[in-house]
C-alpha cells in the first residue's frame, strides 16, 4: 500500500547511467501526481488529463467516509478529469500541496505515496471551504517518457472546513 522502504534509489551508486535513467523515471513519476494537483488548481482540462492513464480509476471513498460521504469510484481518465472538473468549474478555487514522496519503480510500472494537502474554497463564498490533508497512493505505468497515473487511492488524515458543501 504505502511505500516504506529503507532508501530512495534502487540503481548501483557505481553505474551512473542506470542512476541518471532511475533519477529520471522518478522526476516523471513525480510530475505526474504535480500534473493532477495543478491541473485542478488551473483548471486546465489538458493537463489534468495528462497525469491518466485511459483506463484509470480514481478511488475518493476513503477519503470522503471522513464527513460520511459514499462517492462512487471514478473509472475512466476522460470520466475522471470531466466529474472532477465539471464538479469544480465556476464553483470551487482549490489548491494542491504535494510533499513526502516516496516512489518505487519496477520495470514500466511505479508507485507513489505522498501526502497531498487540498483547499477547497467556494467561489462566491470563500469563507466556506474545506481543507484536507490526505495520503495518495498511487500506482502509475510508463507511456514513452512520461509516466501516467493507473489508479490512485485517496485516504482522509485529517480535514477542517465543511467538506459537505464542496463535494455535495
Amino acid at each position: 500500500m504505502y511505500i516504506t522502504t529503507d532508501r530512495a534509489l534502487t540503481a548501483p551508486a557505481d553505474d551512473p547511467a542506470a542512476v541518471a535513467t532511475e533519477l529520471r523515471d522518478r522526476t516523471e513519476i513525480l510530475d505526474a501526481l504535480l500534473r493532477f494537483g495543478l491541473g485542478q488548481d488551473l483548471h486546465d482540462r489538458e493537463l489534468f488529463a495528462s497525469s491518466f492513464t485511459p483506463d484509470a480509476e480514481l478511488d475518493f471513498r476513503p477519503a470522503a467516509a471522513a464527513w460520511g460521504a459514499e462517492p462512487p469510484l471514478m473509472t475512466g481518465g476522460d470520466h475522471i478529469v470531466t466529474t472532477i472538473l465539471g464538479m469544480f468549474a465556476g464553483r470551487v478555487t482549490t489548491t494542491h500541496q504535494i510533499t513526502n514522496p516516496r516512489i518505487t519503480v519496477d520495470g514500466d510500472r511505479a508507485g507513489l505515496t505522498a501526502l497531498v494537502e487540498a483547499q477547497h474554497l467556494l467561489t462566491a463564498a470563500p469563507a466556506t471551504h474545506a481543507l484536507l490533508k490526505n495520503r495518495y497512493d498511487v500506482e502509475l505505468h510508463r507511456d514513452g517518457g512520461r509516466w501516467l497515473m493507473h489508479r490512485v487511492r485517496i485516504d482522509n488524515v485529517w480535514l477542517t472546513g465543511e467538506p459537505e458543501a464542496i463535494f455535495g
